[in-house]
C-alpha cells in the first residue's frame, strides 16, 4: 500500500511549538515578490492576456521541502485552514480551464496541493477535523488527475510519485476522521464512508486496506459506498472477474478513477484464470464477448491483449490453452479510450463534483 507520510518531512524542523498561520492570501507576499523578481511565476499565476502581468491574487504558494538548519516558517508565511480551503477550491477551478497543456497544469496543481498539506503539517493540523474538507478536495483532484494523465509518458507524468501523494493524502485524511470521531463522540462525518470506499478501491487487493475498512464503525461499514467497494474487493480476491468487472463498470466517475490503475492487472489475472480453467483444444470464446466482460473497447483490443499473453486468436475467437499462456509485461496504459470510463464524467466541473462529494 506504500506511500510516505508528509509528517516525516518535519524531522528536520524545530517542532517544539506549532506555528499558527496568519497569511491572508494563497501565497505569502514575500514569496510572491521573490518569485516575481526571479521570473519564476507560473503562467497560471499571471493575469489575462495580452499583458499577462504578475498577479498576487492568482499566485499560489509553491512546495518547498523543510531542510536541516532552516528556521521554521514565520506565521505570516503559513496559511490558516480557511485560506487553505479557498486555495484548494481555486486550484480545482484551474483544472476546469481547458486551455493550455493538461500535464503542465496538473504538475502545477499537484505541487501547490503538496504545499497545502505541508502548511497543515507545520501547524500540526493534518489530523484535525478542520483538515477534512481540505484533504477531501485535494484527493478529488489527485484521483481525477491520475486517470486523466494515465497515457502520458514518464517524462510528462510521474505515476509513482503521484501514487505516493495520493497515499499520503489518504493517510492524513483517515487520521483526521479518527480524530474527529474522538472529539464528536463517535459521530461519523457524512462524507467519510465515501472516501473510505475510495481508499479501498485505490488499494484493491491490499489485505491491510481491507482490514482497516472492516474495522471501521458500523455506521460507515454499512453505507452503500463501502458495501459496493467491499463487493468489488471480494470479487477480485475470489477471482470472480465477471462479477468484478460488472460491479466496477457501474461505479460513478471518481470511484472509477480510484480503481483505474488496477484494471490492467485485473484483466491479466482474468485471462490467466480463463486460460487454466477453460483450457481445451477445440474450445473457442468470442472476442466481442470477452471485450464486454473485461471492459475493453472491442474485439480488436481483446484480441491484442490475448496475443500479448500467448493465446491463440482465430478469426473472432480466442482459444484458452494453459500451455500457451505467458505472463508477459503488457503496456500499462495501451487503451486510453476504455469504455470503462465513457460517459461517467458528465458535464459537471471538477469543483462542482468536489463540492457535492466533500464535507
Amino acid at each position: 500500500m506504500g506511500g510516505l507520510d508528509l509528517a516525516e518531512e518535519l524531522d528536520d524542523v524545530d517542532s517544539s511549538t506549532p506555528a499558527v498561520g496568519t497569511c491572508p492570501g494563497m501565497c505569502p507576499a514575500s514569496e510572491f515578490d521573490r518569485r516575481k523578481c526571479q521570473h519564476r511565476l507560473h503562467r497560471l499565476e499571471l493575469g489575462p492576456p495580452p499583458s499577462c502581468q504578475p498577479d498576487a491574487s492568482l499566485a499560489v504558494k509553491e512546495y518547498s521541502r523543510p531542510a536541516a538548519g532552516k528556521p521554521p516558517p514565520r506565521p505570516q508565511e503559513l496559511r490558516p485552514p480557511s485560506v487553505l480551503l479557498d486555495t484548494v477550491r481555486h486550484l480545482l477551478l484551474l483544472d476546469d480551464d481547458a486551455k493550455g497543456d493538461e500535464a503542465e497544469r496538473c504538475a502545477f496543481i499537484t505541487d501547490r496541493l503538496r504545499a497545502v498539506r505541508l502548511d497543515l503539517t507545520l501547524q500540526r493540523l493534518t489530523s484535525q477535523p478542520c483538515a477534512i474538507p481540505i484533504l477531501e478536495r485535494a484527493l478529488v483532484f489527485l484521483l481525477h488527475a491520475g486517470y486523466r494523465l494515465h497515457a502520458q509518458p514518464d517524462t510528462r507524468f510521474d505515476a509513482h510519485l503521484h501514487r505516493e501523494q495520493v497515499q499520503e493524502s489518504f493517510a492524513a485524511l483517515r487520521r483526521a476522521y479518527r480524530e474527529g470521531q474522538a472529539k464528536d463522540q463517535g459521530v461519523v462525518a457524512a462524507s467519510e464512508p465515501r472516501f473510505q470506499a475510495l481508499f479501498l478501491l485505490y488499494n484493491l487487493g491490499s489485505p491491510a486496506a481491507l482490514r482497516q475498512v472492516l474495522h471501521l464503525p458500523k455506521g460507515s461499514r454499512t453505507s452503500p459506498d463501502i458495501i459496493l467497494a467491499l463487493a468489488i474487493h471480494w470479487a477480485f480476491l475470489e477471482r470472480n472477474f465477471a462479477r468484478f468487472f460488472r460491479l466496477a463498470s457501474a461505479l460513478p466517475y471518481l470511484p472509477s478513477c480510484a480503481l483505474w490503475h488496477h484494471l490492467m492487472g485485473a484483466r491479466r489475472q482474468a485471462l490467466a484464470t480463463f486460460s487454466h480453467g477453460f483450457s481445451a483444444r477445440n474450445c473457442r470464446y468470442p472476442l466481442a464477448r470477452l471485450a464486454r466482460m473485461l471492459a475493453l473497447g472491442g474485439a480488436e483490443e481483446a484480441g491484442q491483449l490475448c496475443r500479448e499473453h500467448g493465446l491463440t486468436v482465430v478469426d473472432d475467437s480466442v482459444a484458452f490453452q494453459k500451455g500457451t499462456w505467458k505472463d508477459s509485461v503488457v503496456p500499462e496504459h495501451p487503451w486510453p479510450s476504455c469504455p470503462f470510463m465513457e460517459g461517467k464524467s458528465g458535464q459537471e466541473t471538477l469543483l462542482d463534483l468536489a463540492e457535492r462529494l466533500c464535507r
